[in-house]
């Protein structure tokens, strides 16, 4: 695949990048295992200022920014702004926070004495240079939900973005840079995916990170495995979005509209599988409908679009044999289920909802990465968490219910990394992100992301420390 930007509304191949050279790469790798050795010293004041730095200078390039993004992969405009501005608080919110979550931290004095010691504390220390993969759904996004941890804990960072949006992870690097990190702090390798592998495996690489899809990560898995390196993956999900008879309803089918197509259908925790209880199904399922047939398609630069085109030809190709796989097998097609008519240029889809899904078609067990939804009819909550469940992903999950008892099952016994009743899943700096089974492993934002690319460290003492 050729690194370039192709406007996904017109099919246009705006610029191309050439790869680095083997040489170059082992001059960023070089430069990466410089900067950590002086960075990893800096002080929290040095990184927080760097990093609200870097909030400032996004936000003010935002704009730009927003149609940067929309003419690499076809965000609409309005869902790129608003991805930008995102980036920026998670920024701000590292830079705040960071310190307090890598303080020292103190066993209890009962352990120590047993420990026979006089002091112990863990201190979080940074681990050196860190490779990124990243997709392109979220091209500011995922990179910046890594970045903004792994720089405040002391870390480098190398990243291989997705090579349709080149503009973007070029424009990272350079937004590092003038917020004034020093030189190999963060750095983009314009790299083919197939130059991956020799970077991980360089010892100066310690760590990595993946968001994408399920080869991708067993790819990446299986290197870092074979190297002993820490890896945190997110492979993306297929998530279930519960509507059971205490919901509001109407409600529940507008968010729901929201939930399925942001990002025009593209995100990885977008709801995928609507199960809806058979006291509701009716109702829910003409307003859902209703919501998905309206949704105007067209222009991702036009303020009044709802959903622009997919993000490459090759991705509309792939939901399109899904979605046929699925009527040739018996599925009825409520809305949608084509390329709107009249569209010579560009990878639309029409936003579409399929019902009568039977485990014999591969949209039941496969991601629908597009404005697809499917439907489930459940006959009580036993039936509706084993359609939830029945899934090899595992990232986040939607419930509508006010029922108590209802939310403390699903909190049991729903198999996903995250749980959002009565709204739409929605990442947050402050709240773990991640999934379980082939969602993959590991944790990014909060704390949790913070401490993922930390070396957790035990000190201890045996005589009084003096002061």
């Amino acid at each position: 695949m050729s690194i370039a930007t192709v406007n996904p509304a017109t099919g246009e191949t705006l610029q191309t990048f050439a790869a680095l050279t083997k040489e170059e790469i082992e001059e960023r790798i070089l430069a990466a295992d410089a900067a950590y050795r002086g960075y990893r010293t800096t002080s929290f004041a040095h990184r927080q200022e760097r990093m609200r730095q870097a909030a400032r200078l996004l936000e003010e390039d935002l704009e730009a920014v927003a149609r940067m993004m929309t003419l690499e992969m076809g965000k609409t405009l309005v869902a790129a702004r608003a991805e930008a501005a995102k980036c920026v608080k998670a920024m701000r919110w590292y830079a705040e926070h960071a310190e307090e979550l890598l303080a020292d931290e103190h066993p209890s004095l009962a352990d120590v004495k047993d420990s026979g010691g006089a002091r112990v504390l863990v201190r979080y220390r940074p681990l050196g240079p860190v490779l990124a993969v990243m997709p392109w759904n979220f091209p500011l996004w995922q990179v910046v939900r890594f970045a903004a941890p792994a720089l405040m804990a002391g870390n480098v960072g190398l990243l291989k973005h997705a090579s349709n949006v080149p503009q973007t992870a070029v424009y990272l690097e350079d937004l590092f840079r003038r917020a004034g990190f020093a030189d190999g702090c963060f750095q983009t390798l314009l790299i083919g995916t197939g130059a991956v592998e020799e970077v991980l495996r360089d010892p100066r690489v310690v760590a990595a990170t993946l968001t994408g899809s399920e080869p991708a990560g067993r790819s990446v898995a299986s290197v870092a495995g074979d190297e002993i390196k820490k890896t945190v993956l997110e492979l993306g999900g297929s998530d279930p979005y519960l509507v059971l008879p205490s919901a509001d309803v109407e409600r529940a089918a507008k968010v729901g509209v929201t939930a399925r197509v942001q990002n025009n259908g593209q995100s990885c925790i977008a709801a995928k599988r609507f199960i809806v209880h058979a006291k509701v199904y009716d109702d829910f399922v003409e307003q859902f409908v209703r919501g998905m047939s309206r949704l105007a398609v067209g222009d991702p630069m036009d303020e009044a679009t709802d959903v622009g085109p997919l993000s490459s030809e090759r991705g509309r190709e792939s939901l399109e044999e899904l979605v046929e796989d699925a009527r040739e097998r018996g599925a009825s097609v409520l809305c949608g289920g084509r390329r709107p008519a009249g569209r010579t240029a560009g990878w639309y889809y029409e936003p579409t909802v399929l019902a009568d899904i039977s485990a014999r078609m591969r949209i039941d067990q496969e991601e629908a990465f597009g404005p697809v939804a499917t439907l489930y009819r459940a006959s009580d909550l036993d039936e509706a968490l084993r359609l939830a469940n029945d899934t090899p992903f595992g990232l986040s999950s939607n419930v509508w219910t006010r029922d108590a008892d209802e939310q403390e099952r699903c909190v049991r016994d729903l198999e996903a990394g995250g749980i959002y009743f009565n709204g739409m899943t929605a990442s947050h700096p402050g709240f773990p992100f991640g999934g379980v089974k082939r969602s993959g492993y590991g944790r990014e934002l909060a704390a949790h992301g913070l401490h993922e690319f930390c070396n957790v460290t035990t000190v201890w003492h045996g005589e009084p420390v003096m002061y």
